[in-house]
């Protein structure tokens, strides 16, 4: 089969691959016919993980249902399926109290001998293959696959974004603690970052705040509702507080991780994370989506090889604040998030730049890794 391999930094190709097979009788095996390409997979084009030469891309994924295991009992052939990115066995403590990001059954560990947590085609987290293909075997089928209703098909483009984007934004405004009426600035219009505005605007927010500078990404975030702040024309801090009376927003949210960039194009690892305490208000509530990593060897300082930041402590605590950090547990969403695009109160496509095939994928990610104008978000599609 056909698959988007991983060469060396910045070097990716569709390669003819080994078939996705069912291994174990709880594998399901399914035809992938959407597969987006995902911000944190260009950690791993751009060289900054250990993810293995050779290794296939791909963790947010949907498609139907080629073929199961004879312990299959939920899941049947030609099922359209979205495949959460988190691979979950469903009966580890962590599955059993809705943690599905950190699997005690999945985890590699290799890696840590603590580890948690598996996901597809992603460094550090596990053997296992990606999506960015034409077919991908999806262990725990059962637990794994989200039965999608009779529009499946027609609307891939919506449905695709359960497998990670939409949950993961949802989860950035759940780790925050927004509540119905509340304002919250989110750093970062990139996917996830426009949909914990979405996911915002759907719960009620009253003033939706996104920072970023690419005028399409902004554009993006007002087409919602939302108020764009361009951190390229002054302090994004400044400008949250001029829109809250000084005051701060109620919540906030992390969407861009330990790659930040300032509007000159230099690195700050640490500087959405202390952006957030100052614009978000005393004893309000930050949620942290945006990746970091135990260490990023090509980091540009010393701390950040080690996966650690400069990080305003003092202000931190003074102010009263919460942090909610990590991994979403796609599950515990992705069911309600699905009726909500089935009835038409989200539509998380709104997003999507490109629909391309799969032979295209080098090109995709050579612009999106760029920020090109208008490449907010790419979907491969492997069966067109």
């Amino acid at each position: 089969m056909r698959a988007v391999v991983y060469n060396g930094p910045r070097d990716v190709a569709v390669q003819n691959v080994s078939d996705a097979r069912i291994e174990r009788p709880t594998d399901v095996l399914v035809r992938i016919t959407s597969t987006n390409i995902c911000g944190s997979d260009l950690h791993m084009y751009e060289g900054r993980t250990d993810f293995p030469r050779g290794g296939v891309f791909g963790h947010e994924n949907l498609g139907q249902v080629a073929e199961v295991g004879d312990a299959v009992d939920r899941v049947k052939v030609g099922d359209w399926v979205a495949i959460p990115f988190n691979i979950g066995c469903g009966f580890c403590k962590n599955c059993e109290r809705g943690l599905s990001a950190y699997c005690l059954t999945t985890a590699d560990r290799s890696i840590f001998p603590n580890m948690a947590g598996a996901a597809y085609g992603f460094a550090d987290m596990g053997p296992y293959r990606g999506g960015q293909a034409d077919f991908l075997r999806v262990p725990y089928g059962d637990y794994n696959c989200l039965k999608l209703p009779p529009d499946a098909e027609e609307r891939q483009n919506d449905y695709v974004m359960l497998a990670d984007i939409f949950p993961t934004g949802w989860h950035a405004t759940e780790l925050a603690g927004l509540r119905p009426g509340e304002s919250v600035v989110i750093y970062g219009a990139g996917p996830v970052g426009l949909m914990a505005a979405h996911s915002a605007m759907i719960k009620g927010a009253a003033m939706v705040m996104v920072v970023d500078r690419h005028p399409d990404r902004l554009r993006l975030a007002e087409s919602i509702g939302a108020l764009a702040i361009d951190d390229s024309k002054g302090s994004p801090v400044d400008q949250v507080l001029e829109l809250t009376n000084g005051v701060g927003a109620d919540r906030g949210c992390e969407c861009v991780g330990y790659q930040a960039h300032d509007p000159e194009g230099e690195e700050h690892p640490d500087m959405t994370m202390n952006n957030l305490v100052k614009s978000v208000k005393f004893t309000g509530g930050i949620g942290v989506v945006g990746v970091y990593v135990p260490q990023d060897p090509a980091a540009p300082d010393a701390l950040a090889k080690k996966g650690q930041i400069v990080f305003d402590q003092g202000l931190f605590w003074f102010k009263g604040q919460k942090i909610g950090t990590g991994q979403c547990n796609v599950k515990a969403y992705n069911r309600q998030l699905r009726d909500l695009i089935s009835k038409g109160r989200a539509k998380p496509s709104f997003i999507v730049s490109h629909e391309l095939t799969l032979g295209e994928a080098s090109d995709a990610y050579r612009h999106f890794d760029a920020r090109d104008e208008g490449w907010t978000k790419v979907i491969l599609k492997p069966a067109a």
